[in-house]
């Protein structure tokens, strides 16, 4: 009889633990696609500060994370499915690709083919805009027509002569990119700056990162002598960023900010930061470059955004994407969106605009171009968020090839 009564209790207790955690679970999920630690590792911890944030699917919480391969652009189809795959799940109602890898708009598309209801996020489209705004709910880039502008004007306040983009042709085939180059040689005649353009490896090239990286090692001291020290550098290449940052604070120059900015972009590596212990403490992390900076003698000549920028889209797209499906935010306001972003990115400000086709005219509502405001290390914000772009700067046109 005991026996029996403690079965009955133990299958009684097992009915009840198992209806708590029913009734403790997600009422929705999210997903968050992005790249491997050795990809792009920012994007990574992002999703991860959800999962601590909101829980995980498999324990009965809100966040599903999944990495696309390496080498997504020869692993298209997996990447693809990978993504669609997630609109299996009956509770799923909000997807964020991070970064938006080329295969996104497709598998998006997928998606809205299974359930319209599902909203659709990409963070730092790869893929023509036309082509991502036509299934995403909501793209995001890093506003290339903005800081085209805003980059050159922090160096004109930082009393810098010549600015030299480096880059290649693939990189400035692309409209982003080759945009961006046009309002900064623009911007550089306006405020009274040469503008010198420079062409460097592409790192998926035959030579491939370390043959490219090299190639910086060795120029940047020449470039530097060539241009002088009030010279600001600036790279479309992640790769680049590292040894170019290595060699200004050797041999003189200025980093206003990397093309993708983040504390982990490119300075750890050039100033030897370990950075372990403080994985995900963004005030802390940029205290320390900030020390590692100034102890190598290049106090107030680079900068960064002082929370990364890959970090920030998955975490805030995900908010978003929250908001709007507990009825707390709109997916058209601009405002919502960037009260998002600024959830995790405490004491620095954001600005952004939405996207117009040149071509068209068209201004896309679902395409969101953003910025965080550039922090000079050993100087502090610069609030380039605040500046007043001149109308002008949005009509410069892409010219490929350029």
């Amino acid at each position: 009889m005991k026996k029996t009564a403690v079965l009955l209790f133990a299958a009684l207790f097992a009915i009840l633990a198992c209806t708590a955690a029913t009734a403790a679970d997600a009422p929705f999920h999210i997903g968050i696609v992005t790249g491997t630690v050795s990809q792009s590792e920012d994007d990574l911890r992002g999703a991860e500060l959800m999962l601590q944030k909101y829980g995980d699917v498999s324990n009965g919480g809100m966040i599903k994370h999944l990495t696309y391969p390496d080498n997504f652009m020869s692993e298209m189809e997996t990447t693809i499915s990978q993504i669609a795959g997630l609109a299996d799940d009956p509770k799923m109602k909000v997807i964020v690709v991070n970064q938006a890898i080329p295969g996104t708009a497709e598998a998006f598309r997928r998606v809205k083919e299974k359930r319209k209801d599902i909203l659709c996020f990409a963070g730092e489209a790869h893929e023509d805009p036309n082509v991502i705004t036509s299934v995403a709910d909501m793209a995001i880039n890093a506003d290339f027509v903005s800081r085209g502008y805003l980059i050159i004007n922090t160096a004109k306040k930082l009393g810098c002569k010549t600015f030299v983009h480096i880059s290649f042709p693939r990189h400035m085939s692309y409209e982003t990119l080759g945009r961006r180059r046009a309002i900064m040689e623009q911007a550089c005649k306006d405020m009274g700056i040469k503008f010198v353009f420079e062409t460097a490896p592409d790192p998926t090239s035959d030579v491939g990162v370390a043959g490219a990286q090299q190639f910086i090692l060795e120029k940047t001291p020449a470039w530097v002598n060539k241009y002088g020290k009030n010279t600001a550098f600036f790279c479309t290449n992640d790769a680049h960023t590292e040894p170019l940052l290595k060699q200004i604070a050797k041999y003189g120059g200025y980093f206003i900010e990397a093309d993708l900015p983040s504390p982990l972009m490119g300075y750890p590596g050039a100033f030897g930061i370990d950075l372990t212990k403080e994985a995900g403490n963004w005030p802390v992390i940029l205290k320390k470059v900030e020390k590692s900076v100034s102890d190598a003698g290049a106090k107030g000549r680079m900068g960064t955004w002082a929370y990364s920028y890959g970090y920030t889209n998955s975490a805030a797209l995900a908010e978003f994407g929250k908001r709007i499906t507990e009825g707390k935010a709109k997916l058209n306001s601009k405002k919502d969106l960037l009260s998002c972003y600024a959830e995790y990115t405490p004491g620095a400000k954001w600005n952004g605009q939405y996207y117009t086709d040149l071509g068209t005219g068209v201004t896309k509502k679902n395409m969101m171009l953003i910025y965080q405001d550039t922090y000079i290390l050993g100087k502090g914000y610069m609030k380039a968020t605040d500046v007043k772009v001149p109308e002008k700067y949005q009509k410069i046109k892409f010219s490929a090839g350029n």
